[in-house]
């Protein structure tokens, strides 16, 4: 017996992929329904709970702090994103990421590869986004050859802007050493895409985002890569950052090579005021968790809803069932990571056992590698 999502209500029998997982009760609760899913996995995500994957001054006792964190939101793969800063900044941060690696077995089995977002952006406005105009810089492969020295080889995503003129040459290089380049940051034509997507670029970063307000009506960066069959496309689907007719259309035109990410930053997880980031200076996270410039409140400073948070998005919108939402942000990303042979574990050895009560996901058991990590007693 095989279920259309990769979870089921049956709360008798739930099945995944053909293998019955797990008997999961009615919850206490009596609307909450139990359910059991494969971990989530983010391809993209900045920090959590006050951790900022992007200061130099990150520390081993963090990361570890941010993978439990990320376990006990049901993430079980994560690829914490470094972005642009200066060559020195994001050396020191990719050789922490390492250690915390090296040194934790947890940590090592949780973080399938870093996200390097970063430098080889475009530096125009609006396509660049929160990154620093002051280091964006071409795409540089001896640079970058430090850069995954330093990261222990654990670069396994680059975005980029393929606008550049060495771009090609550079996903080349990238796809021969096992590297997923991805599309982000840019104001790219039709032919950049093109030209792109055949030197093996196969995923857009954030979709939607990352781009100025107003765009050429036709051709444009959107439509391009929305069209291109090789391309798998990232959203970040909280409500927030793209509307719903957007979503629509990119699970019309993607289906199962859509894929959620959360883009989180370090105010995920954190309760609702005033703080102070390295990016923009003040901003102000509502209720809704919206976070933006104090001094801008219509521009937005980033992201701060997990993974789990985003798929209550989606199905508190309408969007899909909540088996389409977890299948988007686990199965359908484990699958692109197999096709680019990045390993993720995946059925029986990563599961997430959670209820769904009033719109809202509440991880109660996650297992990682076959092992309990993370019990929240009834």
């Amino acid at each position: 017996m095989t279920c259309s999502n990769c979870i089921t209500g049956k709360t008798e029998e739930l099945v995944f992929a053909g293998e019955k997982l797990l008997s999961v009760a009615e919850g206490k609760a009596g609307s909450a329904k139990g359910f059991v899913g494969p971990g989530l996995i983010d391809l993209q995500i900045n920090g959590v709970n006050g951790i900022d994957f992007n200061l130099p001054t990150l520390t081993i006792a963090d990361i570890i702090n941010a993978t439990h964190y990320l376990l006990s939101c049901g993430v079980t793969s994560y690829f914490p994103t470094v972005i642009t800063n200066s060559d020195e900044n994001i050396i020191t941060i990719l050789r922490t990421i390492d250690e915390a690696c090296k040194s934790d077995a947890l940590v090592n089995a949780c973080i399938t590869g870093i996200h390097l977002e970063g430098p080889f952006l475009s530096p125009l406005e609006g396509a660049r986004g929160a990154h620093s105009e002051k280091y964006i810089k071409a795409p540089d492969w001896e640079l970058f050859k430090k850069f995954r020295e330093a990261s222990g080889g654990r670069i396994r995503i680059v975005t980029l802007a393929p606008e550049w003129e060495n771009a090609p040459a550079f996903i080349s290089g990238c796809r021969r050493e096992g590297i997923i380049v991805s599309i982000g940051h840019s104001l790219a034509n039709t032919q950049h895409i093109s030209d792109a997507v055949a030197a093996g670029a196969s995923m857009s970063t954030h979709l939607g985002n990352g781009i100025p307000l107003m765009l050429q009506r036709h051709p444009n960066i959107v439509w391009d890569q929305l069209a291109a069959d090789a391309l798998y496309a990232c959203i970040i689907a909280d409500g927030i950052h793209i509307p719903d007719s957007f979503i629509k259309v990119a699970m019309k035109v993607k289906g199962r090579s859509l894929m959620i990410v959360s883009d989180a930053t370090c105010f995920a997880g954190m309760q609702p005021g005033e703080y102070e980031s390295h990016i923009g200076g003040t901003v102000v996270l509502d209720g809704n968790k919206r976070i933006s410039l104090k001094s801008s409140p219509g521009l937005l400073a980033g992201a701060a809803k997990t993974l789990p948070e985003n798929i209550e998005a989606l199905v508190g919108h309408g969007l899909c069932t909540l088996g389409e939402a977890w299948q988007m942000a686990s199965v359908n990303i484990a699958a692109f990571l197999a096709v680019h042979n990045v390993p993720v574990a995946a059925g029986k050895n990563d599961l997430v056992v959670f209820e769904e009560d009033e719109g809202s996901v509440i991880v109660r058991c996650v297992v990682k590698g076959g092992k309990i990590v993370f019990d929240k007693k009834m």
